[in-house]
């Protein structure tokens, strides 16, 4: 079946924005992910337990985020990608020790999972490759958060990107699931209502 014009829209767009976010070097995108990782703690003060991605090279850096929930005795869960199903497993993760790269070059607890249910987390902090003023979220194109967010929609949903990565409209299928907020260096954006 030949690619509708939605899949290429998306397509031109993430090449875009990897374009872009490519030009940032290291230390930017260090002192970005500081300035993001500052304001997203005010939101997750009082938030227990909490998802985040462990991020790649690139993204918005979410290792150092969680050491720091994990010393603040925070309960972290992460991700781990189930590419047969194209679902994700939820474990707890007590150390970022126990990360070792696996599917798509992430960085998952394999071997040391200690499982963690969807219903259990109140708040998930997801990776954007571009994202609009509505909330609106390109990812990868895998579908991973979607239908994981779509399955559980109680919780609050924290998208987190460089400011640079916005982009004027980003192109929506009806099972692409929209942020409550997004956390750029800038700042905070509520998107659905949330405050």
């Amino acid at each position: 079946m030949p690619d509708t014009p939605l899949k290429i829209q998306k397509k031109i767009l993430r090449d875009h924005a990897r374009a872009i976010r490519s030009t940032l070097s290291p230390a930017q995108i260090e002192e970005k992910s500081a300035c993001i990782c500052r304001f997203l703690l005010d939101i997750l003060d009082g938030i227990d337990p909490v998802m985040v991605y462990v991020s790649k090279p690139l993204e918005v850096n979410t290792k150092d985020l969680i050491d720091y929930l994990i010393s603040s005795r925070k309960q972290v869960i992460v991700p781990i990608i189930e590419r047969d199903t194209r679902t994700l497993r939820l474990s707890y993760i007590g150390n970022t020790s126990v990360l070792v790269k696996s599917t798509f070059h992430v960085h998952e607890p394999v071997g040391n999972e200690i499982p963690a249910q969807p219903g259990e987390v109140k708040a998930i902090v997801v990776p954007m490759l571009a994202f609009d003023q509505s909330g609106n979220r390109l990812g990868y194109g895998a579908g991973y958060y979607d239908r994981f967010l779509s399955d559980h929609p109680h919780i609050k949903k924290i998208g987190l990107a460089f400011t640079c990565l916005e982009t004027e409209r980003v192109p929506c299928e009806a099972n692409d699931i929209k942020m409550d907020m997004v956390v750029t260096e800038n700042g905070i954006h509520h998107c659905s209502g949330y405050s």
